[in-house]
Protein backbone atom coordinates (compact mmCIF):
# COMPACT_ATOMS: atom_id res chain seq x y z
CA UNK A 1 0.00 0.00 0.00
CA UNK A 2 1.29 3.48 -0.80
CA UNK A 3 0.66 6.77 0.96
CA UNK A 4 -2.26 8.64 -0.66
CA UNK A 5 -0.42 11.96 -0.24
CA UNK A 6 3.14 11.28 -1.48
CA UNK A 7 2.93 7.71 -2.85
CA UNK A 8 5.68 6.62 -0.44
CA UNK A 9 5.64 3.31 1.42
CA UNK A 10 3.19 3.36 4.34
CA UNK A 11 4.18 3.05 7.98
CA UNK A 12 2.25 0.87 10.42
CA UNK A 13 2.25 3.74 12.92
CA UNK A 14 0.61 6.22 10.49
CA UNK A 15 -1.24 3.85 8.17
CA UNK A 16 -2.54 4.59 5.54
CA UNK A 17 0.09 7.35 5.47
CA UNK A 18 3.87 7.13 5.51
CA UNK A 19 4.43 9.77 8.18
CA UNK A 20 2.80 12.18 10.57
CA UNK A 21 3.48 14.96 8.08
CA UNK A 22 1.38 13.28 5.35
CA UNK A 23 -1.36 12.54 7.89
CA UNK A 24 -1.38 16.24 8.82
CA UNK A 25 -1.50 17.28 5.15
CA UNK A 26 -4.54 15.03 4.67
CA UNK A 27 -6.23 16.44 7.78
CA UNK A 28 -5.64 19.99 6.53
CA UNK A 29 -7.30 19.09 3.23
CA UNK A 30 -10.35 17.84 5.12
CA UNK A 31 -10.49 20.92 7.34
CA UNK A 32 -10.19 23.46 4.53
CA UNK A 33 -12.81 21.71 2.37
CA UNK A 34 -10.57 20.36 -0.39
CA UNK A 35 -12.36 17.01 -0.23
CA UNK A 36 -15.87 18.50 -0.30
CA UNK A 37 -18.15 17.57 -3.20
CA UNK A 38 -19.57 20.71 -4.79
CA UNK A 39 -23.32 21.11 -5.04
CA UNK A 40 -25.21 23.05 -7.68
CA UNK A 41 -28.54 22.65 -5.92
CA UNK A 42 -29.94 26.17 -5.30
CA UNK A 43 -31.60 24.95 -2.09
CA UNK A 44 -28.20 23.96 -0.69
CA UNK A 45 -26.72 27.36 -1.47
CA UNK A 46 -29.69 29.19 0.01
CA UNK A 47 -29.66 27.06 3.14
CA UNK A 48 -25.92 27.58 3.60
CA UNK A 49 -26.22 31.35 3.23
CA UNK A 50 -29.16 31.46 5.64
CA UNK A 51 -27.33 29.30 8.19
CA UNK A 52 -24.23 31.50 7.98
CA UNK A 53 -26.24 34.69 8.45
CA UNK A 54 -28.22 33.28 11.38
CA UNK A 55 -25.30 31.62 13.17
CA UNK A 56 -24.80 32.83 16.73
CA UNK A 57 -21.64 34.82 17.36
CA UNK A 58 -19.00 32.65 18.97
CA UNK A 59 -15.88 34.06 20.61
CA UNK A 60 -12.68 32.57 19.25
Amino acid sequence: MTCPICNGETSLKYRPFCSGRCADVDLAKWLNGSYAAPSRDPEDVGAAIEAALNAPDKPH
